[in-house]
């Protein structure tokens, strides 16, 4: 380890191999704290090469329980978190709402590291069960159309980075890592990072791991999610190919917002938000960057022709009732 931290120190690259080692030594526990501390502070003032980050989400997914749910087509929407604008869980809302549209989700989430409120935080407040095992994230994928999987859960090895990145308070590598290692191998994804200059990055990262189609988002406001509060840069994996473009509110009918309207609080507070939504009660910015995310992922996993289509699908799944009979249902499959 002390060699890749050397050679890190020296603002120098690491080959795929190389990242692969570094990776394998922190995830099989052979790395002091001090070290991964060390090791990922510097990646990051570096900044993660493309190599680097294949060769360390290549192990992170190897090293992962796994899930292959028998539905025809599922995706999963993250964000990386680390954006450091607390807002509301848009993504975990989002969820509910596509697989209330017809399209099953698979999400692959965390607690908070450096945020008030991860995905995991919320789904526990809103009672989900969120210490499923895959069989039962299986299920609940199978039956409902949504299942959760808990990273501490699934990426086991975590535990061995654990400590390092939540002294440390700060977003590291594994904050992209963690969409690029999704235990269900999906190969539709929606993935929101915390700058735009990650966009183009992380596309080709996840082109390379074998994802066929994707939208990988981030707000001029660093925002996680497609963004109301102004533009998003959106890349696009399609037929093999990334391609760069950016989108405004305006473009689906929606006014640009403040960055207050869309804040968030603790797990509890973000589950009421995610509740009010989901059944109708919040018509605001929130309902709105909702429909936002949601239509887009609809769109990149073919359920919509167009993310103004999958805007109005998502509209329909929370007006009928179907994206708070969904929550529902998780709800009572993941507990049984």
């Amino acid at each position: 380890m002390k060699e890749y931290i050397a050679k890190v120190a020296e603002g120098e690259n690491l080959t795929e191999e190389e990242a692969k080692g570094a990776m394998d030594i922190m995830l099989s526990g052979d790395a002091t704290q001090a070290q991964i501390a060390a090791f990922l502070a510097l990646e990051r003032m570096k900044g993660e090469t493309l190599d680097e980050l294949a060769g360390f989400a290549v192990v992170l997914r190897d090293k992962a329980e796994t899930i292959t749910p028998k539905v025809d087509n599922y995706i999963d929407l993250v964000g990386t978190g680390g954006d450091r604008t607390f807002t509301f869980n848009v993504s975990t809302t989002s969820a509910f709402v596509v697989a209330a549209a017809g399209l099953p989700v698979a999400k692959h989430g965390n607690r908070s590291i450096s945020s008030k409120s991860g995905a995991g935080d919320v789904l526990e407040a809103l009672g989900v069960n969120i210490m499923a095992d895959p069989k039962k994230v299986e299920e609940c994928v199978e039956k409902t159309g949504i299942g959760f999987m808990f990273a501490q859960l699934f990426n086991k090895s975590m535990r061995y980075v654990g400590q390092a990145r939540s002294e440390m308070g700060i977003r590291t590598v594994f904050n992209i890592l963690g969409p690029l290692a999704n235990p269900s191998r999906a190969k539709n994804m929606v993935v929101g990072v915390y700058s735009p200059s990650l966009t183009e990055k992380v596309a080709t990262a996840m082109s390379r791991l074998g994802v066929e189609r994707a939208y990988v988002v981030s707000g001029e406001d660093n925002m996680d999610e497609i963004t109301l509060t102004g533009a998003t840069t959106v890349s696009e994996i399609r037929d093999g190919a990334v391609t760069t473009f950016t989108i405004t509110p305006e473009q689906f009918g929606m006014k640009r917002v403040s960055l207050e309207e869309l804040r968030g609080g603790s797990g509890g507070e973000n589950a009421k938000i995610t509740g009010d939504i989901l059944d109708g009660t919040e018509r605001g910015a929130k309902r709105d960057i909702v429909l936002l995310n949601a239509g887009a992922t609809l769109y990149v996993g073919g359920v919509a022709e167009s993310m103004e289509a999958g805007v109005k699908l998502a509209a329909e799944a929370i007006d009928s009732g179907a994206a708070a009979r969904k929550l529902k249902e998780l709800v009572r499959v993941s507990n049984t």
